[in-house]
């Protein structure tokens, strides 16, 4: 029996992945700010540990994860789940804002990270799974620093693999495109306060989108859960896993877009070097 921490598990991507964690027989220690949420979403259950977490806390991060190894003996998967998103243009993002959104997407991201490790270094096993998002590796107007916190995550979970590897940990970077899940509500997608009316061809053309799209896209929140336990399952997972057919096509359109302006500009970027 492996033992899943997930952070974010009372709603979405992290309640589902727990409940199929739980599904087949597996540990969770399922963290939220107020862990009564996660118990009214998943039930009671005797693998199930709720346990609360304010991410953008070091210090809680610590006592989630020395609570979970109290009660299980172990973490064996973690799942980096916590975060929302700010839906604006870049001038329109706040400092304010702006820091919020790395407070809990990237910097409590690195407080669990930082929390759980030492415990899978002297496991010597482990496996770290991030979920970016496809806006992580193809940037867009209307998401560019939502979008800056997820290639961070990216820049991140590339170094860590690097460095853990060798040490026996897994690390893979999941990158979802819409999904069907509460992610376009207000409770997880924050709209800037300043909106200028200069951007409605570009910022305004998404905003519009996010509000017709709602509980309309295409990619099936249960079937990224399951994938969730195939990855796990797998002997050697990838360091990238893009989830949804419209992240397969935005992923594939940026490599063509990079090696087409590659070879245009080759040339120019070879002039740069010192003469041999």
């Amino acid at each position: 029996m492996r033992t899943w921490f997930i952070t974010g598990a009372s709603r979405g991507f992290g309640a589902l992945i727990a409940e199929q964690a739980l599904r087949i027989g597996d540990a969770v220690i399922a963290t939220a700010r107020n862990p009564q949420d996660v118990e009214n979403r998943l039930g009671n259950h005797p693998n199930l540990f709720a346990v609360r977490l304010d991410v953008t806390k070091e210090a809680d991060a610590h006592q989630a994860v020395a609570e979970g190894i109290k009660r299980f003996g172990r973490i064996d998967v973690l799942i980096n789940n916590a975060g929302f998103g700010v839906l604006g243009a870049v001038e329109e993002t706040s400092a304010s804002e702006t820091e919020r959104l790395f407070s809990t997407n990237v910097f409590g991201l690195l407080n669990v990270t930082r929390a759980v490790l030492p415990h899978m270094r002297r496991q010597r096993s482990g496996h770290v799974i991030n979920i970016s998002s496809l806006g992580g590796y193809y940037a867009y107007m209307g998401w560019g620093v939502y979008g800056s916190t997820k290639f961070a995550v990216e820049g991140i979970s590339e170094a860590m693999h690097q460095e853990l590897t060798p040490l026996g940990i897994k690390v893979t970077v999941v990158e979802p495109g819409f999904f069907r899940t509460d992610f376009l509500d207000e409770q997880s997608l924050v709209k800037t306060a300043l909106e200028l009316p200069e951007y409605d061809e570009t910022v305004g053309v998404i905003r519009r989108f996010a509000k017709a799209a709602n509980h309309a896209q295409p990619g099936n929140p249960i079937k990224l859960a399951e994938a969730m336990v195939t990855l796990v399952n797998a002997p050697n997972p990838p360091l990238r896993l893009p989830l949804g057919s419209d992240a397969v096509e935005r992923i594939k359109a940026k490599h063509e877009l990079v090696e087409a302006e590659l070879a245009e500009w080759r040339e120019l970027a070879l002039t740069t070097d010192f003469a041999s």
